[in-house]
């Protein structure tokens, strides 16, 4: 493919002698998608260096290695040379402090891989002088000519380019594609002037999908990428344009079906695009990411084509192919299940055929059926959920009757396939066109399967007998309970305000596999990182130079009215003394030195107590009695170390945390309540409880928490997120829409729960609260297929 441009490169340019606006922008609307990562979120605009993208390189190769995905870009974003608002240098000291040997080494590994790169930066700094735009010309051009760089990401937040230096910008980017005639220019917010015919792609509506920083919910949903499976179609359809690929970073869950609509749906010209830390994933949805590369690599020469479906077939449905196979992307914007039929023929873009397979690739793999050209396919698509179906000729695809699966690898060896099942059940599983040597499941031989023949399978485990996902009781509104801030403190409680990529990391857990290991230590470990102070676990580490600090980031107040701190010990614990440890004066504000103060301590959430002190920067509180919780009414700027003692001995703080954005109860006060009840019988893997909120409450005018016989139980987390110490950029606020997520577990069952939702926003008091049990996934059992391939 490289070549032929190459050719079309030099033909357009013969034929375009004295004629400036005929360029070939490095790829045309036929061009098969590049799949893509950028490094953006991974570092912010210090840049990335040249020790963490081996790092991250090491991933992908390990990702190639294991499940066969390959990336073709991998693009250093904003820092890397220019910065935000600064033109850099690749002879600056800042560029050789970050990558000592240039980008040789990195250049190398990702050869290795069959990847080449990209960079982010600004459309000019050609400088003031003939010698600094001869400079910048040459270095620009030499990432394309010493290192085969596919990518110039050329943004507005970098600065302009002046009329006055177009020309410079037409002459590099010349120069540039003599050495790199498919390189892709983004052009994002820019007036390039002359220099328009060399931009390949403009940013779709001005979008970022950082979730719940740069895109959030405008709906109540399952999960927080609602937004995200929302987004519509580009004008006309056009594939070069540039939608900012999908944010693996904070909130990921569904992930995959927001990959899903990129790579398919949309399959731009960069597809399927990544960007931020795809190494916060667990372990187990990394052969999905792979999946989902590999399919669109294999059938990306004919997903240029697109044709809108009817409304019949939901929001935004698309199939991408040609006349003799297409895919269908569906979605389903709302809470309830939907009924979604393919008509195939050429309402989907088919021409006649005897016979169409029908299967499906997303949420699961499925092979549905061989059916006659015209009949009609009903599918189901889940709430909140996207789904790709394939219609077409017979595919070269490991193919599993009679059950849903999901192929976990696929090469020259072995194929390894994860079988899915809904507890209680069994089916008769058989494999199509087989051409394997030995067929395992769990570490039992099945010949029956390697020799084409069926195989009963048991999923075991107490079968559901109720829909996994479902509406609940509805709400009844009820006076306001003498309990109200006990229910507020559950849930602030059971939250935290930590940077949303922490919030990533706990519900994944830390890798087994050491390339992912390292690379999620890469990130946590910068300096950057530690130093903003935006994780609670900094209180409990023993070290004075970390700590949790109020984040101003864009000066944007953070705390709720005023915030608070708060302290859980996770259980009761008799403690003596308390040691709040701060470096300097300063860090107390709003609190000064020598001021008495007092902290709340509490072991059940309703009876407090006060404790007072004298601020100093070592705090030393004397409690002398079991607690598990403590509150400050207001949020110190910064805290290094707590410490807790009993007997002049420091006790073990493994499980304390803390959160210090959140408003103080006081501060929060009912003005109307809602409640419903049920008595689960059963429970799914995975179940949760969906607060929705519908309608208009107010920012942070709303919040919901549970009773289970009496305890009370907070939501962790909402749509959109809880307030963070951020890492980027702050987090995204909403006036409405909230839902709320409480966890459930399999101890609740015969137990009733009462579900609370608290209003206290006095002008926005017209809204619905309702409520869903749902999974964080088909709550499938598993078995493991292992194909050995003769």
């Amino acid at each position: 493919m490289k070549y032929a441009l190459l050719v079309l490169f030099l033909l357009v340019n013969i034929c375009a002698v004295g004629q400036k606006s005929n360029v070939f922008p490095g790829a045309d609307e036929q061009s098969p998608s590049r799949a893509q990562y950028f490094s953006w979120i991974n570092n912010c605009n210090e840049g990335p260096t040249e020790a963490q993208t081996l790092i991250n390189l090491d991933f992908f190769k390990w990702m190639q290695d294991e499940y066969g995905m390959r990336l073709d870009i991998y693009a250093f974003d904003a820092g890397t040379i220019d910065g935000k608002r600064f033109y850099g240098s690749t002879d600056s000291d800042r560029f050789k402090n970050q990558f000592p040997s240039h980008f040789d080494p990195v250049y190398k590994k990702a050869k290795q891989m069959g990847t080449r790169l990209g960079v982010w930066g600004g459309p000019d700094g050609f400088g003031d002088t003939p010698k600094e735009e001869k400079a910048r010309i040459e270095q620009m051009v030499s990432l394309a000519r010493d290192y085969e760089f596919e990518l110039f990401k050329f943004d507005a937040v970098c600065g302009a380019l002046r009329p006055e230096k177009q020309d410079a910008f037409v002459q590099m980017m010349t120069e540039v594609r003599k050495h790199s005639p498919d390189l892709i220019l983004l052009d994002h917010r820019l007036d390039l002037g002359k220099g328009k015919p060399h931009s390949t792609t403009f940013l779709w509506g001005g979008d970022e999908t950082y979730i719940d920083v740069h895109m959030a919910n405008k709906t109540t949903g399952t999960h927080h990428r609602v937004a995200a499976l929302s987004r519509g179609h580009t004008p006309d359809l056009k594939r070069l344009t540039e939608d900012h690929g999908v944010c693996i970073s904070s909130c990921l869950d569904y992930w995959d079906d927001d990959l899903i609509l990129q790579a398919f749906s949309r399959s731009l010209i960069l597809a399927p695009e990544i960007y931020a830390n795809p190494w916060f994933l667990r372990d187990d949805e990394f052969p999905k990411l792979a999946r989902i590369y590999n399919l669109h690599r294999k059938y990306r020469n004919i997903l240029m084509d697109a044709k809108k479906l009817p409304d019949s077939y939901g929001p935004f449905a698309l199939a991408r192919g040609n006349e003799k196979q297409r895919f269908v992307t569906l979605r389903n914007l709302s809470w309830e299940s939907k009924k979604v039929t393919i008509n195939l023929n050429e309402e989907i873009g088919l021409d006649e055929s005897r016979i169409v397979e029908v299967r499906q690739f997303h949420p699961t793999e499925k092979f549905i059926a061989n059916a006659e050209y015209g009949k009609s396919i009903e599918i189901e698509v889940l709430p909140f959920r996207s789904a790709l179906i394939y219609v077409g000729k017979s595919l070269d695809e490991p193919t599993i009757l009679g059950v849903n699966y999901q192929v976990i690898k696929d090469n020259d060896k072995e194929t390894v396939v994860e079988l899915n099942g809904m507890p209680g059940t069994n089916t008769n599983i058989q494999i199509q066109n087989p051409k394997f040597q030995t067929a395992i499941i769990d570490g039992k031989k099945q010949s029956k399967l390697s020799t084409g023949k069926q195989l009963k399978i048991t999923f075991a485990e107490k079968k559901i007998k109720l829909p996994y996902h479902r509406k609940l009781n509805e709400f009844t509104e009820i006076s306001v309970p003498k309990d109200v801030d006990a229910l507020y403190e559950a849930t602030v409680f059971s939250a935290d305000n930590n940077a949303l990529e922490v919030r990533s990391i706990q519900r994944s857990g830390w890798s087994s596999i050491p390339q992912v290991k390292k690379a999620q230590q890469a990130f946590f470990e910068q300096d950057v990182f530690i130093n903003k102070g935006i994780w609670d676990k900094n209180l409990f580490d023993g070290d004075l130079k970390t700590g949790l600090n109020i984040n101003h980031k864009w000066n944007v107040e953070q705390r709720i009215k005023g915030g608070c701190f708060r302290l859980d010990l996770g259980e009761i614990v008799d403690l003596d003394e308390l040691r709040i440890i701060v470096t300097n004066e300063f860090d107390l504000q709003p609190q000064l030195l020598a001021e008495g103060n007092w902290v709340e301590t509490s072991t059940d959430l309703i009876n407090w107590t006060k404790d007072a002190y004298i601020a100093d920067t070592n705090a030393n509180i004397k409690i002398n009695k079991p607690f598990r919780y403590l509150r400050i009414g207001y949020a110190p700027q910064r805290i290094v170390e707590v410490e807790g003692y009993k007997n002049g001995k420091q006790l073990n703080s493994k499980n304390w945390r803390a959160s210090n954005l959140f408003a103080h109860a006081d501060k929060m006060k009912a003005v109307k309540t809602w409640k419903t009840t049920f008595t689960p019988t059963e429970m799914a893997k995975g179940s949760y409880l969906c607060v929705a909120l519908e309608g208009k409450h107010g920012v942070e005018g709303a919040y919901a928490a549970a009773k289970v016989n009496g305890t009370y139980i907070g939501a962790p987390d909402r749509a959109v997120s809880y307030q963070s110490n951020t890492w980027e950029y702050v987090n995204r606020r909403s006036d409405s829409n909230y839902t709320y997520y409480i966890p459930l577990e399999k101890s609740m069952i015969g137990k009733e729960i009462e579900v609370f939702v608290m209003s206290y926003d006095t002008e926005h008091l017209d809204f619905k609260p309702e409520l869903y049990i749902t999974t964080s996934r088909i709550p499938f059992e598993k078995k493991q297929l292992l194909l050995t391939k003769k």
